[in-house]
């Protein structure tokens, strides 16, 4: 099991890896298939009901610890098969869709996904260079997001093209967001560059709407890219939150 650590067997075979009680609960509720369980005593005891994998294993800490891409290994290491529906069965859902280019973090790479599950965007299209969304770190990070979002890898400047919506870009060229002009048509593209480089030109090319999150305190270099993301997926998402306060009325 540990040659799973490596993230070229995974691909290989199609799996990603799951670790610890949170995780594999939402796991568990998901519907996606368990290929192998490999946990402690008091774990097993707990979820034998809910579990049903192809293969489980009662571990010690010891062997958890080998499996593990973690520091702190904790009582549950799953090895689960991915989504395998095909892309022509996919109808594109509604609302705004996240963009992401060449994100090379996975700890960003999933708290975006997580951030984006909050906001209700159920589509993410990334760069093929952009990292694995099915990385064990970018998983953890996730908390169960990646469970519950469509994740494509695209050519992502020829997708822009065609999408046929306003895209929003990330841009210090941009202009600076504003409260009273906050929200964004019911469909459209947020895009997201690199950590370091921002959005590629090929990319950029394609962006409607550059728009830049002022830099009120006037000292901080730049923001990390899942916290800028996160305030411009709550931005242009400010219209459809009071639809929908309005329809809960």
């Amino acid at each position: 099991m540990a040659a799973y650590r490596l993230q070229k067997r995974c691909d290989e075979e199609a799996v990603f890896v799951v670790e610890g009680p949170k995780m594999a609960a939402e796991v568990l509720a998901s519907g996606f298939t368990v290929r192998v369980v490999c946990a402690s005593e008091e774990w097993l005891s707990t979820y034998a009901d809910s579990m049903v994998a192809t293969k489980t294993y009662e571990v010690s800490p010891a062997e958890l610890e080998r499996l593990s891409n973690f520091k702190t290994p904790n009582q549950v290491w799953m090895l689960v098969e991915r989504d395998s529906k095909d892309p022509k069965d996919l109808k594109d859902p509604k609302g705004l869709i996240l963009a992401l280019d060449h994100i090379q973090d996975p700890g960003n790479m999933g708290t975006m996904l997580r951030t984006a599950d909050w906001f209700g965007i159920r589509r993410v299209v990334c760069s093929r260079d952009t990292v694995s969304c099915y990385n064990p770190k970018v998983v953890q990070a996730s908390m169960g997001a990646v469970l519950r979002t469509q994740v494509d890898y695209v050519d992502l400047p020829e997708w822009l093209a065609t999408c046929g919506m306003p895209v929003y870009g990330a841009s210090l060229q941009g202009e600076p967001i504003a409260g009273k002009d906050a929200g964004a048509p019911r469909e459209a593209v947020l895009l997201i560059g690199n950590e370091s480089r921002g959005i590629s030109p090929e990319a950029m090319a394609h962006v409607t709407h550059p728009v830049l999150i002022p830099n009120i305190g006037g000292t901080a270099e730049s923001l990390n890219a899942s916290v800028a993301a996160g305030i411009l997926m709550n931005y242009l998402l400010w219209n459809s939150y009071n639809i929908k306060k309005e329809e809960l009325k």
